[in-house]
């Protein structure tokens, strides 16, 4: 009798420590390295967001998420700038590292920035994943996010599939965990369709902003709205693949 209350009572504090730490993790820390659509933005008055911004208010504060990401960036060019190298040197073990790049890597006109998808891309994104690793912590790879590019007859161009396909390659080849947010923002876009997805990505009047005087129509940059799907997208995926960071989701809807 006494050792069957023993058993009960050990399955019971495993039960209260297995809830305790579904309601309070562990403290981590995820860092985001990418370009503009993932970056924080420093003028609050432009209305213009990166979707790592956004993360954060979807997440337990038990997670500390870390932005990186820059306007501009391509995996060749934050390499050579030393922002790679800075980011490893606050690197602990057991952190995670998420990787989102494609938009600028796809500038071939710009030799600084350009990263061919079948070759350097992919050279940049292994040397991300060894590096991580070498630091005992835990990368993450995200695909680039869709561009609201309809053509004349109202289909969607999926212009950047060949970076989506070389970092899903990437993934599968070193077993790393993938999140296609190419995908899931292009078909969101696609049944959205024209009218239905402009909200969610930049369009400002004329007469009131400095750097558009004219307006400007961007169908690149994501607002508040746009910014807070993407999230959305990503923090889904993480419960979809029961990925250890979905035990740091505090909600799915803002």
């Amino acid at each position: 009798m006494n050792r069957l209350i023993l058993c009960l009572c050990l399955l019971l504090s495993l039960s209260f420590a297995s809830q305790s730490f579904a309601n309070n993790p562990v403290p981590a820390r995820l860092h985001l390295v990418g370009d503009s659509t993932m970056s924080v933005k420093i003028n609050p008055a432009y209305p213009e967001r990166g979707w790592g911004e956004l993360l954060p208010a979807f997440m337990l504060s038990q997670l500390t998420i870390i932005n990186h990401a820059a306007n501009g960036r391509s995996t060749r060019r934050f390499i050579n700038e030393g922002r790679w190298q800075l980011l490893l040197s606050e690197l602990s073990a057991g952190d995670y590292v998420l990787i989102q790049f494609g938009h600028n890597d796809q500038k071939i006109a710009d030799p600084t920035r350009y990263a061919a998808p079948d070759s350097d891309y992919q050279a940049f994104l292994r040397q991300f994943v060894a590096d991580i690793r070498a630091k005992n912590a835990i990368p993450l790879l995200a695909s680039s996010i869709c561009r609201r590019n309809f053509n004349s007859d109202g289909v969607l161009i999926r212009d950047l599939n060949a970076y989506a396909e070389a970092t899903a390659q990437v993934a599968a080849e070193l077993t790393v965990s993938f999140f296609d947010l190419q995908q899931q923002s292009c078909d969101f876009i696609e049944n959205a369709g024209l009218a239905g997805s402009q909200p969610y990505f930049i369009q400002i009047p004329a007469d009131l902003y400095r750097k558009y005087p004219d307006g400007s129509t961007d169908n690149t940059h994501l607002t508040l709205q746009g910014a807070a799907k993407i999230a959305q997208f990503f923090v889904r995926e993480l419960k979809r693949q029961q990925h250890p960071l979905a035990a740091y989701i505090y909600r799915e809807l803002l």
